[in-house]
Protein backbone atom coordinates (compact mmCIF):
# COMPACT_ATOMS: atom_id res chain seq x y z
CA UNK A 1 0.00 0.00 0.00
CA UNK A 2 2.82 2.37 1.30
CA UNK A 3 4.69 1.83 -2.69
CA UNK A 4 1.13 2.34 -4.44
CA UNK A 5 0.55 5.65 -2.54
CA UNK A 6 4.28 6.63 -3.63
CA UNK A 7 3.44 5.80 -6.95
CA UNK A 8 0.53 7.43 -6.65
CA UNK A 9 2.51 10.42 -5.44
CA UNK A 10 5.01 10.10 -8.14
CA UNK A 11 2.40 10.20 -11.48
CA UNK A 12 0.80 13.13 -9.82
CA UNK A 13 4.01 14.99 -9.94
CA UNK A 14 4.41 14.18 -13.44
CA UNK A 15 1.55 14.83 -14.70
CA UNK A 16 1.39 18.59 -12.59
CA UNK A 17 5.42 19.38 -13.85
CA UNK A 18 6.11 17.86 -16.91
CA UNK A 19 4.07 20.55 -18.65
CA UNK A 20 6.06 23.24 -17.56
CA UNK A 21 9.53 21.43 -17.76
CA UNK A 22 7.99 21.06 -21.62
CA UNK A 23 7.47 25.41 -21.75
CA UNK A 24 11.00 25.76 -20.05
CA UNK A 25 13.10 22.64 -22.55
CA UNK A 26 11.92 24.63 -25.12
CA UNK A 27 12.75 28.43 -24.29
CA UNK A 28 15.99 27.12 -24.88
CA UNK A 29 15.84 25.94 -28.51
CA UNK A 30 17.29 27.92 -31.24
CA UNK A 31 14.20 27.02 -33.44
CA UNK A 32 10.79 29.24 -33.54
CA UNK A 33 8.45 26.71 -32.67
CA UNK A 34 7.63 24.23 -30.19
CA UNK A 35 7.51 21.30 -33.26
CA UNK A 36 11.37 20.49 -32.79
CA UNK A 37 14.25 21.26 -30.55
CA UNK A 38 17.00 23.16 -32.41
CA UNK A 39 20.24 22.88 -30.00
CA UNK A 40 20.73 25.36 -26.96
CA UNK A 41 20.12 29.12 -27.13
CA UNK A 42 19.75 31.66 -24.85
CA UNK A 43 18.24 33.94 -27.36
CA UNK A 44 14.66 33.73 -26.29
CA UNK A 45 15.81 35.34 -22.79
CA UNK A 46 17.71 38.15 -24.98
CA UNK A 47 15.03 38.77 -26.26
CA UNK A 48 12.88 38.78 -23.40
CA UNK A 49 15.06 41.06 -21.37
CA UNK A 50 15.28 43.42 -25.01
CA UNK A 51 11.12 43.87 -25.06
CA UNK A 52 10.72 47.06 -22.88
CA UNK A 53 6.84 46.33 -23.45
CA UNK A 54 6.93 42.61 -21.59
CA UNK A 55 9.17 44.27 -19.02
CA UNK A 56 6.64 47.20 -18.25
CA UNK A 57 3.97 44.31 -17.72
CA UNK A 58 6.19 42.23 -15.80
CA UNK A 59 6.71 45.39 -13.38
CA UNK A 60 2.91 45.95 -13.74
CA UNK A 61 2.45 42.14 -12.83
CA UNK A 62 4.81 42.28 -9.89
CA UNK A 63 3.03 45.73 -8.04
CA UNK A 64 -0.35 44.72 -8.26
CA UNK A 65 0.19 41.37 -6.75
CA UNK A 66 2.34 42.68 -4.49
CA UNK A 67 0.31 46.13 -3.30
CA UNK A 68 -2.76 44.13 -3.34
CA UNK A 69 -1.10 41.48 -1.35
CA UNK A 70 0.08 44.00 1.50
CA UNK A 71 -3.23 46.10 1.63
CA UNK A 72 -5.30 42.26 1.49
CA UNK A 73 -3.31 40.84 4.72
CA UNK A 74 -4.21 43.87 6.24
CA UNK A 75 -7.59 43.70 5.85
CA UNK A 76 -7.75 40.28 6.30
CA UNK A 77 -6.18 39.70 9.09
CA UNK A 78 -8.67 42.24 11.17
CA UNK A 79 -11.64 41.24 9.77
CA UNK A 80 -10.62 37.73 10.69
CA UNK A 81 -10.02 39.14 14.37
CA UNK A 82 -13.05 41.09 14.16
CA UNK A 83 -15.34 37.40 12.72
CA UNK A 84 -13.52 35.62 15.82
CA UNK A 85 -14.10 38.07 18.41
CA UNK A 86 -17.94 38.15 17.34
CA UNK A 87 -20.04 36.77 20.17
CA UNK A 88 -23.04 36.12 18.26
CA UNK A 89 -22.77 32.73 16.35
CA UNK A 90 -25.11 33.87 14.22
CA UNK A 91 -23.71 36.75 12.96
CA UNK A 92 -20.21 35.27 13.12
CA UNK A 93 -21.99 32.40 10.41
CA UNK A 94 -23.28 35.36 8.49
CA UNK A 95 -20.12 37.34 7.92
CA UNK A 96 -18.13 33.70 7.24
CA UNK A 97 -20.82 33.29 4.27
CA UNK A 98 -20.73 36.79 2.79
CA UNK A 99 -16.66 36.28 3.22
CA UNK A 100 -16.75 32.79 1.52
CA UNK A 101 -18.62 34.35 -1.45
CA UNK A 102 -15.89 35.58 -3.78
CA UNK A 103 -14.03 32.57 -2.85
CA UNK A 104 -16.79 30.30 -4.26
CA UNK A 105 -18.36 32.58 -6.87
CA UNK A 106 -16.78 31.71 -10.62
CA UNK A 107 -13.66 34.38 -12.20
CA UNK A 108 -16.34 35.31 -14.58
CA UNK A 109 -18.87 36.17 -12.45
CA UNK A 110 -16.85 38.03 -10.40
CA UNK A 111 -15.17 39.90 -13.16
CA UNK A 112 -18.44 40.92 -14.86
CA UNK A 113 -19.28 42.05 -11.43
CA UNK A 114 -16.48 44.41 -10.95
CA UNK A 115 -16.99 45.67 -14.60
CA UNK A 116 -20.03 46.80 -13.84
CA UNK A 117 -19.45 47.69 -10.82
CA UNK A 118 -16.41 50.08 -12.29
CA UNK A 119 -18.13 51.41 -15.45
CA UNK A 120 -21.50 52.33 -13.25
CA UNK A 121 -19.22 54.50 -10.95
CA UNK A 122 -16.91 55.85 -13.84
CA UNK A 123 -14.13 54.83 -12.78
CA UNK A 124 -11.44 54.13 -15.14
CA UNK A 125 -10.44 50.94 -16.26
CA UNK A 126 -6.69 50.61 -15.66
CA UNK A 127 -3.95 50.08 -12.34
CA UNK A 128 -6.87 51.39 -10.20
CA UNK A 129 -9.52 48.85 -11.19
CA UNK A 130 -7.16 45.76 -11.42
CA UNK A 131 -5.49 46.94 -7.74
CA UNK A 132 -8.90 46.78 -6.45
CA UNK A 133 -10.58 43.83 -7.86
CA UNK A 134 -7.46 42.06 -6.33
CA UNK A 135 -7.65 43.18 -3.05
CA UNK A 136 -11.41 42.41 -3.08
CA UNK A 137 -10.81 38.74 -3.90
CA UNK A 138 -7.67 38.51 -2.26
CA UNK A 139 -9.39 39.26 0.93
CA UNK A 140 -11.57 36.22 1.88
CA UNK A 141 -8.29 34.15 1.31
CA UNK A 142 -6.69 36.02 3.86
CA UNK A 143 -9.48 35.70 6.52
CA UNK A 144 -9.55 32.29 5.61
CA UNK A 145 -5.45 31.50 6.34
CA UNK A 146 -6.18 33.76 9.85
CA UNK A 147 -8.90 32.34 11.06
CA UNK A 148 -7.61 28.69 12.05
CA UNK A 149 -4.71 30.22 14.00
CA UNK A 150 -7.03 32.34 15.79
CA UNK A 151 -9.46 29.44 16.72
CA UNK A 152 -6.11 27.63 18.13
CA UNK A 153 -5.15 30.10 20.42
CA UNK A 154 -5.98 29.57 24.00
CA UNK A 155 -8.28 32.47 25.92
CA UNK A 156 -6.30 31.48 29.31
CA UNK A 157 -3.38 33.03 27.24
CA UNK A 158 -5.38 36.07 26.79
CA UNK A 159 -6.28 36.47 30.47
CA UNK A 160 -2.93 36.16 31.28
CA UNK A 161 -1.64 38.43 29.74
CA UNK A 162 -4.40 40.61 30.76
CA UNK A 163 -3.86 39.99 34.08
CA UNK A 164 -0.46 41.16 34.25
CA UNK A 165 -1.36 44.42 32.96
CA UNK A 166 -1.24 44.38 29.12
CA UNK A 167 -3.23 46.78 27.48
CA UNK A 168 -5.51 46.26 24.59
CA UNK A 169 -2.64 47.71 22.16
CA UNK A 170 -0.04 45.24 23.73
CA UNK A 171 -2.07 42.30 23.75
CA UNK A 172 -2.52 42.29 19.97
CA UNK A 173 1.02 43.55 19.28
CA UNK A 174 3.26 40.90 22.07
CA UNK A 175 0.80 37.60 22.18
CA UNK A 176 -2.17 37.77 19.28
CA UNK A 177 0.02 38.83 15.95
CA UNK A 178 2.97 36.59 17.44
CA UNK A 179 1.00 33.99 17.70
CA UNK A 180 -1.28 33.77 14.39
CA UNK A 181 2.22 35.07 12.23
CA UNK A 182 1.93 31.77 10.36
CA UNK A 183 -1.41 32.36 9.06
CA UNK A 184 -0.66 35.92 8.44
CA UNK A 185 2.10 34.90 6.33
CA UNK A 186 0.50 31.95 4.68
CA UNK A 187 -2.35 34.37 3.45
CA UNK A 188 0.05 37.02 2.30
CA UNK A 189 1.86 34.20 0.46
CA UNK A 190 -1.32 32.48 -0.84
CA UNK A 191 -2.93 36.43 -1.41
CA UNK A 192 0.40 37.31 -4.05
CA UNK A 193 0.25 33.92 -5.92
CA UNK A 194 -3.58 34.37 -6.43
CA UNK A 195 -2.82 37.97 -7.73
CA UNK A 196 -0.30 36.86 -10.09
CA UNK A 197 -2.19 33.69 -11.36
CA UNK A 198 -5.79 35.47 -12.01
CA UNK A 199 -6.51 35.85 -15.55
CA UNK A 200 -10.19 35.82 -15.48
CA UNK A 201 -10.93 39.06 -13.17
CA UNK A 202 -8.21 40.96 -14.57
CA UNK A 203 -9.18 40.57 -18.47
CA UNK A 204 -12.55 42.08 -17.40
CA UNK A 205 -11.27 45.09 -15.70
CA UNK A 206 -8.16 45.83 -17.71
CA UNK A 207 -8.08 48.95 -19.67
CA UNK A 208 -6.17 50.18 -22.62
CA UNK A 209 -2.62 50.94 -21.84
CA UNK A 210 -2.57 48.56 -18.92
CA UNK A 211 -1.63 44.89 -18.97
CA UNK A 212 -0.40 42.12 -16.62
CA UNK A 213 1.20 38.95 -17.78
CA UNK A 214 -1.75 36.66 -17.74
CA UNK A 215 -3.42 38.57 -20.58
CA UNK A 216 -1.01 39.46 -22.55
CA UNK A 217 0.44 35.88 -22.49
CA UNK A 218 -3.37 35.45 -23.85
CA UNK A 219 -3.27 37.98 -26.33
CA UNK A 220 0.32 36.61 -27.56
CA UNK A 221 -0.80 33.38 -27.67
CA UNK A 222 -3.36 33.95 -30.03
CA UNK A 223 -1.16 35.64 -32.82
CA UNK A 224 0.66 32.11 -32.27
CA UNK A 225 3.66 30.53 -30.33
CA UNK A 226 6.60 32.76 -29.43
CA UNK A 227 9.43 31.10 -27.36
CA UNK A 228 9.86 34.44 -25.73
CA UNK A 229 6.72 33.66 -23.75
CA UNK A 230 8.14 30.24 -22.83
CA UNK A 231 11.21 32.35 -21.34
CA UNK A 232 9.27 34.18 -19.55
CA UNK A 233 7.48 31.19 -18.12
CA UNK A 234 10.54 30.32 -16.93
CA UNK A 235 11.37 33.21 -15.41
CA UNK A 236 8.02 33.55 -13.52
CA UNK A 237 8.54 29.59 -12.57
CA UNK A 238 11.59 30.59 -10.85
CA UNK A 239 10.17 33.25 -9.12
CA UNK A 240 7.75 31.23 -7.82
CA UNK A 241 10.03 28.31 -6.64
CA UNK A 242 11.88 30.88 -5.01
CA UNK A 243 8.89 31.98 -3.06
CA UNK A 244 7.71 28.65 -2.22
CA UNK A 245 11.14 28.44 -0.85
CA UNK A 246 11.17 31.49 1.08
CA UNK A 247 7.51 30.98 2.86
CA UNK A 248 9.10 27.66 3.96
CA UNK A 249 12.32 29.24 5.36
CA UNK A 250 10.03 31.35 7.32
CA UNK A 251 7.79 28.05 8.67
CA UNK A 252 11.17 26.91 9.44
CA UNK A 253 12.03 29.99 11.53
CA UNK A 254 9.24 30.23 13.17
CA UNK A 255 9.24 27.24 14.25
CA UNK A 256 12.64 27.24 15.45
CA UNK A 257 12.23 30.31 17.46
CA UNK A 258 9.15 28.04 19.17
CA UNK A 259 11.42 25.80 20.20
CA UNK A 260 13.64 27.83 21.79
CA UNK A 261 10.86 29.92 23.55
CA UNK A 262 9.37 26.78 24.72
CA UNK A 263 12.97 25.30 25.62
CA UNK A 264 13.72 28.38 27.65
CA UNK A 265 10.61 28.05 29.63
CA UNK A 266 10.62 24.62 30.62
Amino acid sequence: MKKLSRLYLILVFIILYLPILYLIMYSFSQGTTMTHYHGFTWQHYRDLLADPRMLAIVANTLLVALLSSLIATLVGTLGALSIHRTSKRVTRDVLLNLNNILMVSPDVIIGASFLIFFTTLKIPLGFGSVLLSHIAFEIPIVVLMVLPRLKEMSPSMLAAAQDLGATTRELLSRVIVPFISPGIFAGFFMALTYSLDDFAVTFFVTGNGFSTLSVEIYSRARQGINLEINALSGVMFLFSLLLVGGYYWLQQSNQRRKRKRQGAAS
